[in-house]
C-alpha cells in the first residue's frame, strides 16, 4: 500500500510517524557507523530520511529532540556556551621508558599497603589522539555535550556531537538515571586524506593532522559543517555515574560497549609489568596500520575501589598512566635564539629554527630552558641539531652534529640584562647556597613584558578565561594604553563607552565583535576563589595550590588580609600559612613577598571592585569532616600517609602539615610525638585510625 503524502495525515498519525522513522533511522546509523555491517542500501536509506524530512516541514510542532534532521546539521549556533563539569575531566600522568610501567605498579603498592603476592590487574589500551569530549545522559537521552576544557569547564558542543554517528542519541538497553560517558572524538587517516583533498579544491585551509581536523571539525559554529565531517568516537571513562553497577574499569567500558558506544578492540587486562610492556609492544607495532591516530598506551588500575582509595595528586589520577611512544625526530638548523621576559620575570632562550616536519608537525620554534643547557650542549648560531617531539607538543633540542657547524660559529652569550626594559638580569641565590637555575630581570612592574605577560597569564584559560582577549589583543591593548593593569579589563567598556575613539572603530573590529568581548568579560565578574588566586601570577602559585589556598581562606577577602599579615611578620598568620599542606616555607616566602609589595595589594583591591570570587564547594559537602581542618601523625597502620591525605581531600577536609589551635582533629598513630603535645596544648581533638574510618563511614 502506497505511502500517504505529508498533507493526508492527520497530526497523530504524524507524530506516530515521526517515532518509528527516528528509531529506524537510529538502528541503521548504528549498523552503519557502529558495526560496520549495513542492512539496507544508500538509496533505501536516503529514502527514509527524506520521508522524515516532508514530515517535519508539514509538522514543525512535532519535531523531536532525537530527530534524525538533528543529527545531519542544525541551525548555526552564536557561540558556545560553558559547561561546569561535576566530575573534573584529568589529564594523566606520562611515562616514556619502560622502568617507569614497574615504577607505576609499585607506586599503587606501597599506596595501597599491598603485599608482594596481592596481584594488581591492568587494563591497558590505546590512547587516541584526538579530541576529548564527555557526553551527560539522562534517562538514556543524550542531554549535553562538553569538551573537556580546562578539566573544570569545557564547551557545549551538544549540536555538533549529535551529528556524530559513533554517538547514540539514545542508550540501548536498560539506562541509568544519568551517566556521564567519556572518551575520545577523531578522525581516520582515510577520512583525513579526503577532506585535506576537498579543502584543497575548495580553495579552504587544509589541517595539519588529523587531531586538528577533528577538533576544528567539532568547533564550527554551523552544526552542518561538523555533520560534513568524517568524525568517529570510542568510549574508555565516565564521569558523573551515581548508579554505576560494576565494580572494574574492564567491566563498566565493556558495559558501554552494550549500550551501544564503539570501544576500543585493542584494549587488554593484564596482571603484571611485564604483560603490560608486550601488550605496549603489540600496539606499537600495529600502530601504523590502526588506520587513525594513536600516541602511547593507558594503563588504568582495574579494581573501581583501589581508585577510589588511590585518588588523585594534582590534575592526574593515581591510578592511571598513559605509556607514551618514543619520540618523532627531525634535522634542522638553528637560525637564531630569541629572550621572552615571562610573568615573574625570567628570561627564557627559545631555539628559532629552519621550518621542518616533525611528527606530521611543521616545527619553526623549540625550548632550551635556560641558559645552562645552551652551555652544556654549546648550542651555536647556524648549527644543524636534532629536534623531537614527545610527550608534550613543545619541540626540543636533544643533539648538535658537531661535523656540520660552521666555521667561525661563536659561543652564545646569554644576555645580563632584560631585552624588554634594559634592567639588570640575575640569578637568585637561594637559601641552600645554590644559584637559581633561571636568570631574572629585576625590573618588576617597570619592565613592559612582565606586566604585558602577568595580563596574559591572568586572562588565560585556566584564569579567569575571557574569550577574545588573546595574547595578541592584550599586547595590543597594553602598547595602545587601554589596558594597563588587570582591573583595566573590567572598566574597559565604561571607558569605552566614553571615549571619542571608540574601540568598534579600530582595525578588525566593529559592533558585534566589541560586544562579544564586552560580554566575556562581564562573564567573568564572578569566578571560583582558587582561579581568581591563580590568575594574581603569585610566584610558585600554581593551579594546585592555588586550590588549596582556597579551600583553606574561603574567601578573597580573607586570603587578602591573612597574607598582608604574614607579610607583616603576624606570627599566627605566617604559621597558619606554612602549616597548609603542600605550602611549604618556599611557597610560603613568595606568597608573603608579594602581598609585601603595595603596588600588589592595590591590584588586588582594585580587582575586587570589580569581581565577585566565590568560595568552593566542599568535595563531599555531607561528610562529618567537610570543611574541618585535620593533621595526621605517627605511624599509620590502617592506611599510608598519602592515602589519608586523598582520603580526607576527598571528604571536604583540609589537611595541613603542623598543629595549631585552627586544627579540628587529630589524627594519631602508633609513636605519635610533638603534634601530639601540640594537639593537647590547644585542646584539640585527638582520635586514632579506627575512630577516622568508624566517624567518616568507610571501611578499611
Amino acid at each position: 500500500m502506497p505511502e500517504k503524502s505529508p498533507d493526508q495525515l492527520s497530526l497523530a498519525e504524524a507524530k506516530a510517524e515521526l517515532k518509528r522513522l527516528a528509531e529506524e533511522i537510529a538502528e541503521h546509523d548504528e549498523r552503519y557507523h557502529g558495526q560496520d555491517a549495513p542492512t539496507i542500501s544508500d538509496a533505501e536509506y536516503d529514502a527514509l530520511r527524506n520521508r522524515n524530512a516532508a514530515l517535519e516541514d508539514r509538522f514543525p510542532e512535532l519535531v523531536l529532540a532525537s530527530s534524525p534532521s538533528n543529527r545531519v546539521g542544525a541551525a548555526p549556533q552564536e557561540k558556545f556556551g560553558k559547561v561546569q563539569h561535576r566530575v573534573p575531566m584529568l589529564s594523566l600522568g606520562n611515562a616514556f621508558e619502560d622502568s617507569d610501567v614497574a615504577e607505576f605498579l609499585g607506586r599503587v603498592r606501597r599506596f595501597l599497603n599491598l603485599p608482594e603476592a596481592t596481584e594488581i590487574e591492568i587494563t591497558a589500551e590505546p590512547k587516541i589522539d584526538g579530541l576529548s569530549i564527555s557526553l551527560r545522559y539522562e534517562n538514556g537521552e543524550l542531554v549535553q555535550a562538553a569538551t573537556r576544557g580546562d578539566g573544570a569547564e569545557g564547551e557545549n558542543v551538544t549540536a555538533n556531537v549529535r551529528t556524530i554517528g559513533d554517538v547514540p542519541e539514545k542508550l540501548a538497553g536498560k539506562a541509568p538515571a544519568v551517566l556521564e560517558v567519556r572518551g575520545e572524538i577523531y578522525m581516520s587517516h582515510r577520512d583525513f586524506a579526503k577532506l585535506n583533498e576537498k579543502q584543497s579544491r575548495d580553495d579552504e585551509k587544509t589541517f595539519a593532522n588529523p587531531r586538528n581536523a577533528a577538533a576544528g571539525s567539532l568547533r564550527q559554529l554551523d552544526s552542518s559543517i561538523t555533520a560534513s565531517r568524517p568524525l568517529r568516537f570510542f568510549a574508555y571513562a565516565w564521569g558523573e555515574a551515581p548508579e554505576l553497577p560494576e565494580k572494574t574499569q574492564w567491566d563498566v567500558v565493556m558495559g558501554f560497549k552494550k549500550l551501544g558506544f564503539p570501544v576500543n578492540p585493542l584494549m587488554k587486562l593484564c596482571r603484571s609489568s611485564e604483560e603490560l610492556l608486550i601488550h605496549y609492544r603489540s600496539i606499537e607495532e600495529r600502530r601504523a596500520d590502526l588506520g587513525y591516530d594513536i600516541d602511547g598506551v593507558v594503563y588504568k588500575v582495574n579494581r573501581l575501589d583501589w581508585q577510589a582509595r588511590l585518588g588523585f595528586v594534582s590534575r592526574s589520577p593515581r591510578w592511571a598512566l598513559a605509556h607514551k611512544f618514543a619520540a618523532e625526530k627531525a634535522t634542522t638548523i638553528l637560525e637564531g635564539i630569541d629572550i621572552q621576559v615571562g610573568r615573574t620575570g625570567a628570561l627564557t632562550p627559545v631555539a628559532r629554527l629552519k621550518p621542518v616536519t616533525v611528527g606530521g608537525v611543521v616545527v619553526s620554534n623549540a625550548t632550551l630552558h635556560n641558559e645552562d643547557e645552551i652551555a652544556r650542549k654549546d648550542l651555536r648560531i647556524g648549527d644543524t641539531v636534532t629536534v623531537q617531539r614527545a610527550g608534550d607538543v613543545i619541540p626540543q633540542i636533544v643533539a648538535v652534529m658537531l661535523e656540520k657547524r660552521p666555521r667561525g660559529a661563536k659561543p652564545y652569550e646569554f644576555p645580563k640584562v632584560c631585552p624588554a626594559c634594559g634592567s639588570h638580569a640575575e640569578r637568585e641565590e637561594r637559601d641552600t647556597g645554590k644559584t637559581d637555575v633561571v636568570r631574572r630581570c629585576t625590573g618588576g612592574l617597570i619592565c613592559p613584558a612582565q606586566r604585558v605577560e602577568r595580563l596574559k597569564h591572568f586572562a588565560s584559560r585556566n584564569a579567569f578565561d575571557i574569550e577574545g582577549l588573546g595574547d595578541k589583543i592584550i599586547e595590543e591593548f597594553y602598547h595602545d594604553g587601554l589596558i594597563q593593569s588587570p582591573s583595566d579589563i573590567f572598566t574597559l567598556a565604561a571607558r569605552n563607552e566614553r571615549s571619542l575613539k571608540k574601540l568598534k572603530d579600530r582595525e578588525g573590529w566593529g559592533e558585534a565583535s566589541v560586544k562579544k568581548l564586552f560580554d566575556a568579560i562581564d562573564q567573568r565578574r564572578s569566578i571560583a576563589l582558587d582561579r581568581f588566586i591563580f590568575a594574581l601570577g603569585i610566584r610558585h602559585v600554581g593551579e594546585t595550590t592555588a586550590r588549596v589556598l582556597a579551600r583553606s581562606y574561603g574567601s578573597a577577602e580573607h586570603f587578602r588580609d591573612q597574607m598582608i599579615a604574614a607579610s607583616h611578620h603576624d606570627e599566627e598568620a605566617w604559621n597558619e600559612l606554612n602549616a597548609l599542606d603542600g605550602i611549604g616555607a618556599v611557597v610560603a616566602e613568595a606568597i608573603t613577598q608579594f602581598f609585601g609589595e603595595g603596588h600588589n595589594i592595590e591590584v588586588v583591591n582594585e580587582l575586587l571592585k570589580h569581581v565577585s570570587p566565590s568560595a568552593l564547594a566542599a568535595v563531599a559537602a555531607s561528610s562529618p569532616v567537610s570543611g574541618k581542618t585535620v593533621v595526621f601523625t605517627g605511624a599509620l597502620e590502617m592506611m599510608t600517609r598519602e592515602e589519608a591525605k586523598s582520603m580526607a581531600e576527598r571528604l571536604g577536609a583540609k589537611v595541613a602539615g603542623s598543629v595549631s589551635k585552627k586544627t579540628d582533629l587529630l589524627v594519631a598513630g602508633p609513636g605519635a610525638g610533638s603534634k601530639l603535645k601540640e594537639a593537647e596544648k590547644h585542646g584539640v581533638e585527638v582520635i586514632d585510625e579506627a575512630e577516622w574510618f568508624r566517624r567518616v563511614g568507610e571501611q578499611k
